[in-house]
C-alpha cells in the first residue's frame, strides 16, 4: 500500500465559532476522532490534537492592529468546509488544477482524489479536520511554492519509505496542529510562541499560510531524516512541533524568512 490508497487519522474541532459579540471569543476544545478507518485499524492521534500542561498561561495583551489581525485570521479558521458553497468548490477544482495540471478532473467527488492523498473519493470528509482554511492553505502551497509542493506531493525527496503518509490530509493535519499550537482560537494567546507568532501576522496577513508551508516541507525533512515509516507520524510531527517552536522563539528572528527551515521552501 502506497500514500495514494492509504487510511489516516482525522482531527477536528469540536467547539465551533468564535464569538465575536464586542470583540469576545470563545476558544474552542478539540478531540481526536478516527477517519474512514485510522492507520493500519490501530486508531493513532495526531499530536497536533493533544493539549500540553505547558499551554495554560497567562494570555499576552495585544495591540490593536494585533487584535484585529488576529480576529481576521479566526474568521478563516471558523469557517467549515461545504461542498455546496460554490467559492468551496472552485477552491477545490483549483488545487486539483494547480496539482494535476495535465490531467482533467472529472468530478469533485472522484476516485482521483486518492492521487492527492485523500482518504477517498470525497475530499470534502477529510476537510472536516480543519476547515475552509486548510484548503486554502494546500492552495496557496501551491501557487506560491509550486515547487516545494510538487516535490512534497510526488514524493520527490530523500530515501522513501514503502509506507508513505498521505499528503493531503497530512496537509489537514498540519493546518490543525499550527492553530492548536499558536492558541490561534484563543481571546488572546495564551503561549509565548502565540504570541510572537502575532507579531508576524501584524507585518503580514499571510504569515499562517506562509507558516504552513514551512511547516510542510519541515514536517517532511524530519520524516525523512527521521527514516520514518507509516506508523511513526506522531512522532514526526513532535518533533516538527518542537523545532518550529524553538526556531519562532528564536531572539533574533523578525520575520518568517529568517527562520532556519524557510530554507527548506527555496533551495
Amino acid at each position: 500500500m502506497d500514500d495514494r490508497g492509504g487510511s489516516f487519522v482525522a482531527v477536528r474541532r469540536i467547539s465551533q465559532g468564535l464569538e465575536r459579540g464586542n470583540n469576545t471569543c470563545h476558544s474552542s476544545s478539540a478531540e481526536v476522532v478516527a477517519g474512514s478507518a485510522a492507520w493500519l485499524g490501530r486508531g493513532l492521534s495526531c499530536v497536533c490534537a493533544q493539549r500540553r500542561e505547558s499551554d495554560a498561561r497567562p494570555s499576552f495583551d495585544l495591540t490593536p492592529p494585533q487584535e484585529e489581525c488576529l480576529q481576521r485570521l479566526q474568521s478563516r479558521i471558523d469557517v467549515a468546509y461545504d461542498s455546496s458553497v460554490p467559492e468551496h468548490q472552485e477552491a477545490l477544482k483549483a488545487l486539483w488544477n494547480a496539482a494535476f495540471p495535465e490531467e482533467e478532473l472529472h468530478g469533485l467527488i472522484s476516485e482521483q482524489w486518492k492521487e492527492m492523498g485523500w482518504q477517498g473519493k470525497d475530499p470534502s470528509t477529510d476537510f472536516r479536520g480543519g476547515g475552509f482554511i486548510s484548503l486554502e492553505n494546500l492552495l496557496f502551497f501551491a501557487r506560491n511554492f509550486p515547487t516545494s509542493f510538487q516535490d512534497l506531493l510526488q514524493k520527490r525527496e530523500g530515501d522513501r519509505s514503502v509506507w508513505e503518509y498521505p499528503f493531503a490530509v497530512a496537509g489537514v493535519n498540519i493546518t490543525f496542529m499550527l492553530i492548536q499550537m499558536l492558541d490561534l482560537e484563543a481571546v488572546k494567546p495564551r503561549t509565548l510562541v502565540g504570541a510572537t507568532f502575532l507579531k508576524f501576522l501584524e507585518e503580514d496577513d499571510s504569515a499562517f499560510d506562509r507558516l504552513y508551508c514551512i511547516t510542510f516541507k519541515l514536517m517532511d525533512h524530519e520524516w525523512l531524516d527521521m527514516r520514518a515509516s507509516y506508523m511513526d507520524f506522531n512522532a514526526v510531527m513532535k518533533s516538527t512541533r518542537r523545532q518550529l517552536e524553538r526556531e519562532l522563539l528564536s531572539e533574533d528572528i523578525t520575520r518568517l524568512e529568517e527562520l532556519p527551515s524557510y530554507t527548506l521552501l527555496t533551495r
